[in-house]
């Protein structure tokens, strides 16, 4: 048929995927309607008869599309090197599979899960995502922290496919990464007293919740937590898990103990003591909808699992703990033993750090003693 701007606006959209118009002015030129009426001009070129495609009417106007059609197979027959687009779904898979030959499981993790939630492209040609369709995608997210690292990450995936030479342009440069805010929230004894309590009430997740309190470790390291990780009072994680990807040994306390004693007990020994519900091979993943219970029964509001580790710290110091076993026990690599420093002293201080668990859990047995006595007198 020939196309005509009159043709273009009736062009009958199939009742799923995607149809193809030729045009019978210039071969190998077309329009290709989509299952929900988008329309995209597309031009075949080379031998394989690649497709490629121009852009989307009418935001592209049929006189420039053949335009650029004619100049597109000018340059295949010239031999200029065009990209080769091909669409998100393949791109993305394409480019999971070279994350997980380079990037630790987590991260795979992450990836994946953000892409799959917020970057909803389907089979939406590379060449045709502008930097407005990813800019609406990431406006929908309301969580800022996930926002700011969903950026992060589609922007590294555009970074990637222009160096595949799957786009010949980089949408990702006009994306702006917001900088995160340093947050200083410090839970006060009263609102831990209210976590803890409430946290009792919350099932596995208040396990968890209680274990942060407890050891001051990252939620993620908590959750994936393994009964093999855990030998006597000590528990090791493994580079896989933690956050700067090296072991991680610290002690666990007598309370942390007689928490985790029931799970480890009905647990095999290579299996998650958090798992999903789902599934037995993935950690605990319910945060959002726990953390909303946990809060309306505490009533402590405008804070995050995070601040946990934040306010672990700021207690062990204000108990007289030196700053280095802080460190050790959050597995920071800066702080007051790093560099050089850090690499030849062997000395874990194990035994420091049980005593600055100790010191917690017993000035943590008298908070939630003075809130049981309170109890009692009102």
């Amino acid at each position: 048929m020939r196309l005509t701007d009159i043709s273009l606006r009736t062009l009958a959209a199939p009742a799923k995927g995607q149809k193809l118009y030729y045009d019978d002015g210039l071969p190998s030129f077309g329009c290709r309607v989509s299952q929900g009426g988008t329309r995209s001009f597309f031009v075949q070129c080379g031998p394989n008869r690649q497709f490629i495609t121009i852009g989307k009417y009418p935001v592209i106007s049929l006189a420039d599309a053949r335009a650029e059609a004619k100049r597109l197979l000018a340059e295949k027959t010239l031999g200029k090197h065009r990209p080769r687009s091909i669409p998100f779904d393949e791109a993305k898979a394409t480019f999971l599979a070279a994350c997980k030959e380079k990037n630790r499981p987590r991260t795979v993790y992450d990836y994946t899960r953000l892409l799959d939630r917020h970057f909803k492209f389907g089979r939406m040609q590379l060449s045709d995502i502008s930097a407005h369709d990813i800019n609406k995608k990431i406006d929908r997210i309301a969580a800022p922290a996930e926002r700011r690292y969903a950026t992060v990450i589609i922007k590294s995936f555009f970074r990637w496919a222009y160096q595949k030479s799957y786009i010949d342009h980089q949408p990702h440069e006009r994306l702006i990464t917001q900088q995160a805010n340093t947050r200083s929230r410090i839970l006060s004894e009263d609102e831990l007293r209210a976590v803890w309590t409430a946290a009792g009430h919350c099932g596995r997740f208040g396990v968890i919740v209680k274990c942060l309190i407890l050891t001051g470790q990252r939620r993620g390291e908590i959750a994936a937590l393994s009964v093999e990780y855990i030998k006597g009072d000590l528990c090791t994680l493994p580079a896989t898990l933690t956050k700067n990807a090296r072991d991680h040994t610290f002690p666990i306390g007598r309370i942390t103990e007689s928490l985790l004693c029931e799970l480890l007990a009905s647990s095999p020994p290579s299996s998650m003591v958090f798992a999903a519900r789902s599934t037995p091979v993935k950690p605990f993943n319910g945060w959002s909808k726990a953390k909303k219970t946990l809060d309306a029964l505490s009533q402590v509001n405008g804070w995050t699992l995070h601040d946990l580790r934040r306010t672990f710290a700021t207690r062990l110091a204000e108990l007289g703990i030196a700053p280095h076993i802080i460190e050790r026990l959050l597995n920071h690599v800066s702080g007051q033993i790093s560099g050089v420093a850090a690499i030849y002293n062997r000395f874990q201080y194990v035994s420091e750090m049980r005593e600055a668990i100790v010191k917690w859990e017993v000035h943590l047995s008298r908070l939630l003693a003075d809130n049981k006595t309170a109890d009692r007198a009102a």
